[in-house]
């Protein structure tokens, strides 16, 4: 795998996280998600076999994130890449709007390349 395309899978992680803090639902169904998309979290597993499914319950402001006002990566670690697909380690936090922290959270996502766009297929993390 190439450095250009280890930087493009970077890319999505940035553009996703921008996307979320902006709450741009519409593009993180478009640019920064490929479907389906899976997600294990809170002792379960949530796959959106399709756009119109993404749902966020940040953006709906319920359990961890009643006050979030934004979300910034702490770090991004690649693990591993390989054809098509990159792994990494990340931890993110959540903020309010005085930008005090809410909590800060160790993840594992997953990029893939699909019909010539990176974006982010698969992720693992402990918030809600």
């Amino acid at each position: 795998m190439s450095e250009s395309d280890i930087a493009a899978a970077r890319a999505a992680m940035d553009g996703f996280m921008a996307a979320f803090s902006a709450e741009d639902a519409e593009a993180i169904r478009t640019r920064w998600y490929h479907f389906p998309h899976v997600r294990f979290h809170s002792g379960k597993v949530t796959i959106f076999e399709r756009p119109e499914d993404f749902s966020s319950i940040v953006f709906d402001r319920k359990g961890q994130a009643r006050e979030w006002a934004k979300s910034a990566w702490d770090y991004v670690e690649l693990v591993d890449a390989g054809p098509n697909k990159v792994h990494f380690r990340v931890q993110f936090s959540r903020f309010r709007d005085d930008g005090s922290r809410i909590g800060s959270y160790k993840s594992f996502y997953i990029v893939t390349l699909k019909d010539g766009r990176w974006a982010i297929q698969g992720r693992s993390s402990w918030a809600e």
